[in-house]
């Protein structure tokens, strides 16, 4: 008999004494620290924690709470917090840091939360939650630093193992793991955890980050095996491409530190740490590299390597190292993983040696194959976007900047040579790519059929935080494969491509930040990022162009328009969470990357950047665009300045602010014509949407660009830039219908155009037959991914009133669509903006998360009068408390 937890504890609930009178209150959920359910191995000696007032009454709030922090969960059910009791705090916020006692390394602890409502009812339950510490501090750190050798250039990975004897009852055991490199580690045989690409990429030699595990059910009672494999990832770049990875500063052979800290029944603690007992030898995964693939040669497995009765005697012995960096530090993220399983959609046979497997989607992730065949078999995985006329597989568009200095690395392919021991299933344990194709070929005859090969979708497994769903086909295609390319492009830190580059291009990621936040909830992502970001940064100010970096991109492709991702993606995590904290992280890094410009661009005008970046046809000075972001950025740090009480920095960002503001239009702005520069759409849309148009000209700019869009037939001519300004600048200033037209285009240039030939991701050029910068998987124009939410959902976080504190909503019943529907998860709850047109008109529901408020701007349709549940209104903005609320237009 399946014993069914979930009935268990609802029948426990039911026979609980409080269970009658709660079932009338309300409910607390989503109880996170640090934005993580029950992490453990936190860094943060001040952890925040998050949680959620589930209450679908009208008007339901919390007015105070109290939140209790103990080591021992069971007293925390009884009595008040040891370690930390905040007492009853009249307070609406659900954020709050962490302020008790000292907390101390290696130990867990649980908080309580309760709540009283606006009826004065206080939770009837106590909600809890955990949370336990890592290192804390370097010091903690037993284990030493080892390594096989010192020899980059060695290609097998390597594996090591050690045995160790428990003798006395395990109460609990954790593993921490720091490595150069990417590691797996087993214990006893099994892989721990089913995290992919761990540690993730940070510059190595600045910051280095360790993974926690509970290993507790992983120990028996007696002799244990602990197993590490070590791959290159960015540490030890051997392929050879334009962005000299393979010079980086930090490359070495692949090295790890690992504590295994067992506590016993008896109180008594252990730690099994790496050092020179260890042993290692050469594994079969004879190459691997994150850029290229990985070769696996089947014939030389060691057959119970990690287990604890193999014979390792012709093992060697390892070596010491130095540490990568002198800066360990807890990965407290959302980790990568194989999120999706996606079976073959069709396979074509060529012939006896020759495959192709079609997946039906571009994904980022790896195959697995499955297959048969005599020993010394040399099978080849080619992985590719598009096909060649003959069916083959075509990868000339994503190899364009490998640089290979022979042929035994070929790009995405995966070389496996099979042992002839029976079936062998293969899957790359150190690399990803970007695909939609595979094709197989074998040195000899295999039989392969429509199931022996399946793709993973790899990605950072950030929760899904919302979803658009319409009336108009294209549009529902649209948004699924921004969120494709989005996902596709996140491993730990935000990149351009899964395939040719995997590079953390800055102006992709400032272009997708919002597009990112409205589908997903990442912020543990953009933290992570934006410590690299201030890794990188030079005393200066300056920030290279892709984060991390080996020292490549200070010289090209930074500047304002695309490293203002210092500035615009903290901006954005404080609307979108209301936290402060990687605002005030930053905030002298904007501080120092704000005066660089200014210093060097005394006038308030700055040429530095890239520009329009791969524009339809027409191009638009660099010194427009990039003095717009230059002026975004000051505007963020004035803000900043204030929120943070920084009211001198306030007044001297906010005056210079003015004066480029003043010097851009003075340039570029012809006040009589209202036209800026030639007046192509990049040129009108980038001002309006940075707001930084005179208040007085808006009106004529916006008229001017929406004639503009028009005489273009409604399709695109823009770039990056201005592909981010386009439908907001047309939506924010009246021209909704007119920016829904250009969303929705199915001819070229447009959106469409890639849906209807074909694409399930988003592209990096609009012919689809360009000659250079064709990847088939970029993030770079996903902002219609986020306009969906603001403009005809109209789902937007208030400046005044972040983390959806208060929401704004204001939709756009745009012409051509008959059903429109966004939903958001923020702090407070999910958002819902939901309309329909009918017989009579329009109706349009709202749902507003318990403890949280909405201001709803009603559009103005034309011979309809307005009708809030069913009751006649004359407001052009409703105030609404939380609850659920219907609107007419009729």
């Amino acid at each position: 008999m399946k014993f069914n937890f979930l009935k268990a504890s609802a029948l426990l609930f039911c026979l609980s004494p409080f269970a009658g009178a709660f079932a009338q209150s309300f409910n607390v959920i989503n109880l996170k620290t640090e934005y993580l359910q029950n992490p453990i191995g936190i860094d943060n000696p001040t952890p925040r924690f998050t949680w959620q007032m589930q209450d679908s009454k009208n008007g339901a709030k919390q007015t105070s709470f109290r939140i209790l922090v103990d080591t021992d969960s069971i007293a925390l059910t009884k009595a008040d917090g040891k370690l930390w009791n905040t007492g009853w705090l009249k307070s609406d916020k659900q954020l709050i840091t962490y302020s008790g006692q000292l907390l101390k390394p290696f130990t867990k602890y649980f908080w309580r939360i309760e709540l009283s409502d606006g009826n004065k009812k206080k939770s009837n339950q106590a909600f809890i939650s955990s949370f336990e510490t890592g290192m804390m501090n370097m010091k903690n750190w037993q284990g030493s630093w080892i390594s096989d050798n010192e020899n980059p250039k060695l290609k097998p990975a390597p594996y090591f193992r050690n045995t160790f004897t428990t003798n006395k009852k395990i109460k609990s055991a954790r593993a921490y793991i720091a490595a150069g490199g990417l590691y797996e580690l087993s214990i006893n045989g099994k892989k721990i955890g089913n995290h992919r690409m761990d540690p993730m990429y940070t510059r190595f030699d600045r910051r280095t980050l360790y993974v926690s595990y509970d290993v507790t059910n992983n120990l028996i009672n007696g002799k244990n095996a602990i197993g590490v494999l070590l791959g290159n990832g960015w540490y030890n770049h051997q392929s050879t491409a334009v962005w000299d990875f393979d010079k980086a500063p930090w490359r070495n052979r692949p090295t790890f530190c690992l504590d295994v800290r067992i506590t016993y029944d008896d109180g008594s603690v252990e730690t099994i740490k790496s050092g020179k007992n260890w042993k290692t030898a050469l594994s079969p995964i004879v190459f691997n590299s994150i850029y290229t693939a990985e070769h696996y040669d089947a014939r030389l497995e060691k057959e119970g390597w990690n287990t604890a009765d193999f014979d390792d005697s012709k093992w060697k012995n390892v070596i010491y190292r130095s540490a990568p960096s002198k800066n360990i530090v807890a990965q407290a993220l959302h980790p990568i993983r194989n999120v999706e399983e996606i079976v073959s959609k069709s396979l074509k046979k060529f012939n006896d040696t020759t495959y192709l497997f079609d997946l039906g989607r571009n994904i980022s992730g790896v195959s697995k194959i499955t297959v048969n065949g005599p020993a010394g078999t040399v099978i080849r995985l080619k992985h590719g976007e598009r096909l060649y006329p003959n069916g083959h597989v075509d990868i000339s568009n994503i190899d364009a900047h490998y640089r290979p200095t022979d042929n035994t690395d070929p790009f995405q392919t995966d070389i496996l040579i099979l042992s002839g021991k029976g079936e062998h299933s293969f899957m790359p344990h150190f690399n990803y790519k970007g695909f939609q194709y595979v094709e197989v070929t074998s040195s000899a005859p295999i039989q392969l059929n429509q199931n022996s090969l399946v793709g993973y979708f790899m990605h950072s497994d950030v929760p899904v935080s919302g979803n658009i769903n319409s009336s108009e086909p294209i549009i529902n295609k649209i948004y699924t494969a921004t969120n494709n390319s989005y996902l596709s492009n996140l491993f730990g830190y935000p990149t351009d491509c899964p395939q040719r580059e995997k590079n953390g291009w800055t102006g992709d990621a400032q272009i997708a930040i919002e597009t990112g936040l409205y589908g997903f909830d990442g912020i543990t992502i953009y933290e992570k990022w934006l410590a690299d970001h201030r890794d990188e940064q030079q005393p200066n100010g300056v920030l290279p162009s892709i984060i991390p970096t080996d020292g490549w991109g200070y010289e090209w492709g930074n500047g304002p328009d695309w490293t203002s991702t210092i500035a615009i993606i903290p901006w954005n995590i404080y609307l979108f969470y209301g936290d402060e904290k990687l605002l005030a992280d930053c905030y002298e890094n904007i501080r120092k990357y704000v005066n660089h410009i200014d210093e060097t661009y005394p006038t308030g005008l700055t040429s530095w950047g890239l520009g329009d970046w791969i524009p339809v046809k027409s191009k638009s000075p660099v010194e427009l665009t990039s003095t717009c972001y230059y002026y975004a950025d000051v505007v963020i740090l004035a803000k900043a300045a204030k929120i943070l009480g920084k009211k001198t920095d306030y007044e001297k960002y906010t005056a210079l602010a003015k004066k480029i503001k003043d010097a851009f239009n003075a340039k570029y702005l012809n006040k009589e014509t209202g036209i800026y520069a030639s007046g192509v759409q990049t040129e009108m849309s980038v001002p309006l949407y940075w707001k930084i148009v005179p208040e007085e000209s808006i009106t004529l700019v916006a008229s001017n660009l929406a004639k503009k869009v028009e005489s273009d037939g409604f399709h695109l001519d823009v770039g990056l830039l201005g592909t981010k300004a386009i439908l907001n600048a047309l939506s924010e200033n009246g021209y909704s219908d007119v920016a829904y037209k250009v969303a929705a285009q199915k001819t070229y240039p447009s959106w469409g155009w890639w849906m209807e030939n074909g694409a399930t991701t988003l592209y990096e050029n609009w012919p689809i037959d360009a000659k250079s910068d064709i990847s088939m998987n970029h993030i770079m124009f996903g902002e219609i991914g986020a306009w969906l939410y603001k403009s005809p959902g109209g789902i937007k976080p208030d400046p005044e009133k972040p983390g959806f504190k208060n929401v704004i909503l204001a939709p756009h019943f745009v012409k051509g669509l008959d059903q429109f529907e966004a939903k958001h998860i923020g702090p407070y709850g999910e958002i819902i903006s939901s309309w329909k047109r009918n017989v009579n008109g329009i109706s349009y529901k709202v749902i507003v998360p318990a403890n949280s408020t909405a201001s709803v701007i009603l559009p103005k349709e034309q011979n309809l009068k307005v009708y809030l549940n069913g009751k006649a209104i004359t407001n052009s903005t409703e105030q609404l408390e939380s609850g659920t609320y219907n609107f007419d237009w009729k």
